[in-house]
């Protein structure tokens, strides 16, 4: 590709917004977590990685894509890819944000490269994100977006095996409702999530995909039910293989290995879809 796009690297974006009681108490529905309604209230602790639901994308219909995604430009560069993904991310928890109250990120584009692999050629735009609530600075985080091109027939990355022994499992169901809900919730108009026919006409996939942020939203609240008195010290993820409406998702941990844990989801197959690895803080 010989597009360049070195200016971009540099420019930042500074934005603030609130993630409301219903906005929390929506997503908890649609995880299907445990969480009580008097958790979450103005002015209770978000749960990590619920920030994900602030700073929506307020474009106007004519400012849309093809896909659902705003149109290219902007803040991100216009790479002359069609498909554009949330590949990874790694976040450090720093102290609490809460709900109903302000928080401000400040991102910066930290990276723009390009590789070739079995897909043909790929983008990836590094965008390095701090967010600060009440008490500071809250979380550092980095997101990995890479972009592709259209394929003509889906053709997937060979498997990695899940890990054979797991020190716990959990098979939360999978289908287009949760997906909608999710894509709701977050404003995220990307037609692979909801739209069976743009995903398989346009895009080439079996099926609809399940968000990347959604998987990992469900393994960090797994992985707090099995560390029920631990909180969060960094965690991340990587997205390895799409995960559709119809697969049965397993989500798995293993044992941890000096405080970090490794965690990922998986289809019935045993194929996994994202890696992901969580360490906690030091009790005093």
């Amino acid at each position: 590709m010989s597009e360049t796009f070195d200016a971009w690297i540099g420019r930042t974006e500074d934005v603030t917004d609130t993630v409301s009681a219903r906005q929390a108490r929506q997503l908890a529905a649609t995880l299907g977590d445990t969480w009580g309604a008097c958790a979450l209230e103005d002015g209770s602790i978000l749960p990590n990685l619920w920030h994900w639901m602030g700073w929506s994308p307020d474009t106007p219909m004519a400012g849309l894509g093809p896909d659902g995604h705003p149109a290219k430009g902007g803040f991100l560069p216009p790479v002359p890819l069609e498909r554009r993904m949330w590949a990874g991310g790694r976040l450090t928890f720093h102290s609490a944000l809460r709900i109903g109250q302000p928080m401000r990120r400040r991102s910066e584009i930290l990276k723009i490269s390009e590789k070739t692999g079995s897909a043909g050629t790929m983008v990836f735009v590094t965008v390095g994100h701090e967010t600060f609530g009440p008490e500071g600075l809250a979380v550092t985080e980095e997101q990995d977006i890479v972009y592709v091109g259209m394929p003509t027939a889906f053709s997937p990355p060979p498997p990695i095996s899940a890990p054979e022994s797991a020190v716990w499992v959990e098979s939360p169901a999978m289908d287009t409702v949760r997906l909608f809900r999710f894509s709701a919730l977050t404003f995220n108009a990307h037609r692979i999530h909801f739209d069976l026919p743009y995903a398989v006409d346009v895009e080439k996939y079996p099926g609809l995909i399940v968000h990347g942020p959604l998987q990992a939203m469900l393994l960090m609240e797994a992985a707090r039910r099995h560390n029920a008195n631990a909180t969060p010290a960094n965690f991340r993820f990587r997205g390895v293989r799409p995960l559709f409406h119809f697969n049965a998702l397993r989500l798995m941990a293993q044992a941890p290995v000096n405080a970090t844990q490794a965690l990922c989801t998986a289809t019935e197959d045993g194929a996994v879809c994202m890696q992901a690895d969580i360490s906690w803080k030091a009790t005093a």
